[in-house]
């Protein structure tokens, strides 16, 4: 077996590839339980059949810390146990949070176009083409065997009713100061 390549500084890396993160505080199923609870229709990008394999943010969390203690270099998909199509997600996390809003298969522009009519209502980038070409590529999944233990669904159990209270920005918690818009310090 071939020795394993240390980085320039001599020091062993890990590399951990996360799919379809989830938790409380989570952007992506959070934001797509608000639309739902929101909307009496949801935008569901093509055909909806490409798949995503959440993993919950705190498995993420223990592996980042376990991989820091190894000595070998190591690429780690963070992939949850379960495997959904996006359109069984959004099914699954509107039964969840009690919506029955009607999910309605859209060009994937279209989906775009839409989605920047509520990112102007909610002063946010709600999805961006980069997204819906990496969610259709199937890169939120994994070919290799579950990482993590937690189960989005029985997750959903537990957690559903705190999901989709209140929109979350991605842009406020990650490139806004405090109060204030980055364009309008330009």
């Amino acid at each position: 077996m071939p020795k394993a390549r240390r980085s320039v500084s001599g020091l062993a890396y890990a590399i951990l590839r996360p799919t379809l993160i989830f938790g409380v505080e989570d952007v992506l199923i959070n934001n797509i339980a608000w639309l739902l609870r929101h909307f009496p229709v949801f935008a569901i990008p093509g055909s909806g059949d490409y798949r995503v394999q959440p993993v919950f943010v705190v498995d993420v969390a223990e592996m980042a810390v376990a991989a820091s203690r190894e000595t070998r270099n190591s690429v780690i998909d963070a992939v949850g146990p379960e495997i959904y199509t996006f359109g069984e997600l959004v099914q699954l996390l509107a039964a969840k949070v009690g919506r029955r809003a009607r999910l309605v298969h859209v060009p994937p522009a279209l989906a775009l176009f839409l989605s920047r009519l509520v990112g102007h209502a909610v002063r946010d980038t709600v999805l961006t083409k980069e997204e819906v070409a990496g969610l259709m590529a199937g890169l939120l999944v994994s070919n290799g065997e579950p990482t993590a233990r937690t189960r989005l669904s029985e997750w959903l159990d537990r957690h559903a009713h705190l999901l989709g209270r209140s929109y979350a920005s991605e842009l406020n918690r990650h490139f806004r100061k405090a109060g204030t818009d980055l364009a309008a310090d330009r």
